[in-house]
């Protein structure tokens, strides 16, 4: 929690504590800034032109943490990730709750574009605050965030339009498969509209995908065919596949290939993620081996199938990337499992 030596740092939170209690300023649950007054204090720094840089973060998956673990789950995972960015931000600014699991950063020290990079790789890496465990009575989730960023007065001269410009950006985060960051570059971000971003639904990509898919004969080219969509949907470099022959393929080129012997024991169930690449090692310890040669930190595996019977599996795999795998990504690689397991059956054809 905030103390009121803290608060009056800043001549805003100083002027403020004149007429208002602390335990007025500050979110009760989490002890960082209130809405209110972590909104008036970013007018504030416009209205006294004061450069700063706004972000706002969004824990990932916080609906799925209070329908597994429980309400007091949740608000424990929030009274971690606000205690540690209070720590984080001590001296140069403040935390402030937007909303349920969205937090408002406000940086008054780091304003350059390298600058900024630095702090979030601190903020990211380090585990001080995000993609760590937090240690609850009942559980210790592990917890991750989507952030976007732009500055005061580099990026926007008002204050709707600073908050419009990261809005935007971090909508971006979210399409890109979250647990990420993204700062704000006019070349590369000005022209980005939420609703476009939104338009790009499920239902679109999979008939895209299907158009792809049954443009040429033969899996491999199938395959082929259907990568840059998915490249550009899920945000990735490459698709692997395993066949009945245990062999793990890359599918930009079938000749890379690598022995994935004991992938079976990942999961009995259709699909399989995880974020920490050491829950398969005891497992599958000749694939986890080769996935962490490649420096794999991040899996979804889809296992391609019809009725009972195995026919392969599909695996997203990106090298030092600590995402986690949306609905709708892992329903589209779904999907596409069951559209190769069909060709399979009908054809007869195997990807080997």
């Amino acid at each position: 929690m905030y103390s009121e030596e803290q608060l009056k740092k800043y001549p805003y939170f100083e002027n403020e504590l004149k007429t208002t209690a602390k335990e007025f300023m500050l979110d009760p649950l989490t002890g960082i800034v209130s809405r209110p007054y972590i909104l008036g204090f970013a007018k504030y720094l416009i209205e006294n032109n004061t450069p700063f840089t706004y972000a706002m973060l969004d824990l990932d998956n916080f609906k799925f943490i209070n329908d597994t673990y429980g309400h007091k789950a949740g608000d424990g995972v929030l009274m971690a990730v606000a205690a540690g960015l209070i720590d984080f931000m001590d001296g140069f600014g403040m935390v402030g709750r937007f909303g349920g699991d969205e937090l408002l950063i406000i940086n008054l020290r780091d304003l350059e574009y390298d600058e900024k990079k630095k702090f979030l790789l601190a903020l990211y890496e380090e585990g001080v605050v995000l993609r760590k465990n937090i240690e609850l009575a009942t559980c210790s989730p592990f917890i991750t965030g989507t952030l976007g960023c732009a500055s005061y007065p580099a990026d926007a001269k008002d204050y709707d339009s600073l908050f419009s410009i990261m809005d935007k950006v971090l909508y971006r985060g979210k399409t890109k498969g979250r647990n990420c960051y993204i700062i704000y570059v006019e070349e590369k971000h000005k022209d980005i509209e939420i609703s476009k971003l939104r338009k790009s639904g499920i239902n679109n990509s999979m008939q895209s995908l299907v158009r792809q898919f049954e443009m040429v004969p033969g899996l491999k080219n199938k395959l082929h065919s259907v990568l840059p969509l998915l490249m550009e949907e899920l945000n990735i470099t490459d698709l692997f596949y395993v066949g009945k022959d245990c062999r793990l393929r890359a599918v930009r080129d079938f000749t890379l290939e690598a022995n994935a012997a004991d992938i079976a024991n990942v999961t009995n169930d259709d699909m399989f993620s995880t974020s920490v690449l050491e829950d398969i090692s005891q497992r599958c310890p000749v694939f986890y081996n080769v996935l962490k040669r490649r420096g794999i930190e991040t899996l979804l595996v889809v296992r391609v199938s019809m009725d009972m019977g195995t026919e392969g599996y599909l695996i997203c795999a990106e090298p030092k990337s600590h995402r986690i795998w949306q609905e709708n990504e892992c329903a589209l690689v779904y999907f596409l499992a069951k559209l190769i397991a069909y060709r399979i059956r009908i054809d007869g054809e195997v990807l080997e």
